[in-house]
């Protein structure tokens, strides 16, 4: 006789999804943007030691990657944290991110032949997008910043107006427009939600594209993320225009997509484990065998759909 399930897990995974509907998540989202952050400033760190920090703007990213991970720590533990230091080092993060990207382009139209050669000094040149990409765990940063936590007093109330045909309220209450923030606040931006994980499957596609290029795709399983990519890109852009594909395809393609990532991980492990010296030479094989985080960095990209799927639609206009 099958058991039933346990009535208090069941309990708990219903408060799980009031608190994400609700916007009630700013300690775990700070956490997740504190670890990202990680795994980010790792990637960035080995590349940047290929290019012998020729210039001092290359360690930003490094230094800046420390300092939200350590920012979304405290934001898990201080709510005044998750207000104040998360979101600004989040926006100067963002900040370097941009700027990032600005110097790998001038570092790819300074190589031979410039743009007339735009995917042979892509692929051999800077990853021209990595900077952008590494703005992901700012991203997430800055939106745990307006979040609420789980154990604000105001759980599951909603607010009551003093009655539904006095006067002020239909004039003040009724008409009050609603802002971004607020959205933000009620867990309602699964569409802003959505067309993040497009932008970052983007991104990641495109560095994984080329860099299996640089493999000559030896193993077939380098071209899933190619195509899972733009899978979850068109299931993004889908989940903008329909709630019911928010619900449906583009959870389906994001667990898709953070299956991917995983099995990447795997893989580029053993890459580097069957470099010449294997762990005897960790950091050398490290640093100059596969990108070891890339493939998590794809998986964060289903992270965001699947959390867009979990989310409420926007209010505003």
């Amino acid at each position: 006789m099958a058991e039933l399930p346990d009535p208090r897990l069941e309990r708990s995974l219903e408060e799980v999804d009031l608190d994400l509907r609700e916007g009630r998540f700013q300690r775990w989202l700070s956490l997740i943007a504190g670890l990202s952050s990680i795994l980010s400033g790792v990637e960035v760190a080995y590349e940047h030691y290929k290019g012998s920090y020729s210039r001092r703007i290359m360690y930003t990213p490094v230094i800046l990657s420390g300092a939200l991970a350590l920012g979304g720590v405290s934001g898990f533990f201080s709510r005044r944290a998750a207000k104040t230091v998360l979101p600004a080092l989040s926006v100067v993060t963002l900040a370097d991110g941009v700027t990032g990207f600005y110097f790998h382009v001038r570092g790819i139209q300074r190589k031979p032949g410039g743009w007339r050669l735009p995917i042979v000094n892509m692929i051999m040149g800077p990853p021209i997008f990595a900077p952008l990409l590494f703005g992901v765990s700012a991203y997430l940063g800055f939106l745990a910043s307006f979040l609420r936590r789980s154990e604000q007093p105001d759980r599951g109330v909603l607010p009551r107006p003093a009655h539904p045909q006095h006067w002020a309220t239909r004039l003040t209450h009724e008409h009050e427009p609603i802002t971004w923030s607020q959205d933000l606040r009620e867990g309602r931006f699964q569409k802003q939600m959505a067309m993040a994980t497009v932008i970052s499957a983007f991104f990641s596609g495109f560095e994984a594209w080329y860099s299996h290029y640089k493999n000559n795709f030896r193993y077939k399983v380098q071209w899933t993320p190619i195509i899972i990519a733009p899978m979850l890109m068109i299931a993004g852009v889908g989940a903008v225009k329909s709630r019911r594909a928010a619900h449906t395809w583009l959870p389906a393609v994001s667990a898709l997509a953070m299956v991917n990532g995983g099995v990447g991980f795997g893989y580029h492990i053993r890459g580097v484990l069957r470099r010449p010296g294997g762990l005897k030479k960790p950091i050398y094989n490290i640093i100059y065998g596969p990108p070891l985080f890339a493939p998590l960095l794809f998986a964060a990209s289903g992270f965001l759909g699947l959390l867009a799927s979990l989310l409420r639609r926007e209010k505003r206009k």
